[in-house]
């Protein structure tokens, strides 16, 4: 399947139905292993990444998320990076009618839509390829890279560098919910009622915080991204607790990574003004905890007043996390960042 893929053409780009002078190409994986029928992820390609001379960014998104961030696409481009975002399977511009949004029952599943991701980024640039993923993406990339390390080094060794922003490494909450007999009552019914969901709604904060219709200055399709979120189910989040307890284990993601995160957490169930300096979804001290587990060669960062996503924080404190990244890539890959 991702061998068919990697073999897309340039001409099959194609107009965002989204944003401006972005491109789309869908990459399609063919049945869905949980029984959803034909799915396809969409890689999307930012303008002004042609002959760049210091590699790509693929960006991976995270759950109730597409990628819609063109300040953090024009950041990259701005200093020589082509900039690549996938919306994976069912999420996004891949979520399509019959589809549980952004379902699946295996976090290895997405290794698909990456591999294919990778090799149409290498038919087109040349240079290192920086992974950047958000919250749940920032479970999933590093799963995928420390996998990638072990059986398919070809792919590895073109991923030199990953970028997590506020990365899901733990359920957050009350410690009851990550106890062992939790963990197995999760599992189990998300194996006979994988698709049920769980009795509990998300808060709007976090949406209400972004969204220019509301307290926000960021727009986008909230179709895609719903203010309280998609609906959460026992199958998905019994995926998440089987990944994060991989990285509990330890990964060894084999490539230098920063870590950016809030330097606080305030949960609330709707909004208030406290959230527009927060991170309002997950706690940062189990991010702070358990970010050593990806590698040997991790730099974690806490951005003061930041929000869950912190390329999408108020300007001040996006400026620094904007700032924290040019640092790192000079110091990681050279002045400038130069290839």
């Amino acid at each position: 399947m991702v061998e068919r893929v990697s073999s897309v053409k340039r001409r099959e780009w194609r107009p965002d139905e989204f944003l401006d002078r972005f491109q789309v190409l869908t990459i399609p994986l063919g049945d869905d292993p949980d029984g959803e029928g034909l799915i396809d992820a969409t890689l999307v390609r930012a303008p002004g990444g042609d002959n760049a001379p210091n590699g790509a960014v693929l960006y991976v998104h995270g759950f109730t998320d597409y990628f819609f961030q063109e300040e953090l696409a024009a950041f990259f481009t701005a200093r020589g990076y082509a900039f690549y975002a996938l919306d994976l399977r069912k999420c996004g511009r891949s979520l399509h009618d019959g589809h549980q949004p952004h379902y699946t029952s295996d976090l290895r599943f997405y290794d698909d839509e990456l591999n294919a991701a990778l090799d149409v980024i290498a038919e087109e640039t040349a240079g290192r390829v920086i992974v950047a993923a958000h919250s749940t993406g920032g479970l999933i990339t590093p799963l995928w890279l420390d996998r990638l390390r072990s059986s398919d080094v070809e792919r590895h060794r073109r991923v030199q560098g990953l970028l997590l922003n506020s990365p899901w490494f733990d359920l957050q909450g009350e410690a009851i919910l990550r106890t062992g007999a939790v963990n197995t009552v999760i599992k189990g019914i998300g194996r006979v009622r994988a698709k049920s969901v769980l009795p509990r709604a998300l808060s709007s904060a976090y949406g209400d915080s972004l969204h220019v219709d509301r307290n926000g200055e960021w727009t986008y399709d909230v179709r895609c991204k719903p203010l309280s979120g998609f609906p959460i189910t026992f199958g998905w989040l019994a995926a998440v607790r089987a990944g994060q307890h991989r990285l509990h284990r330890g990964l060894d993601i084999g490539v230098p990574a920063l870590v950016l995160r809030s330097d606080h957490t305030h949960f609330a169930g709707s909004y208030r003004p406290e959230v527009d300096t927060a991170d309002c979804v997950l706690d940062v001290k189990q991010i702070a905890q358990w970010s050593g587990a990806i590698g040997t060669r991790v730099h974690a960062v806490a951005v003061p007043g930041a929000r869950h996503d912190v390329f999408l924080s108020l300007d001040a404190p996006r400026r620094v996390a904007y700032d924290e990244v040019q640092t790192w890539l000079t110091s990681t890959f050279g002045e400038g960042a130069a290839r």
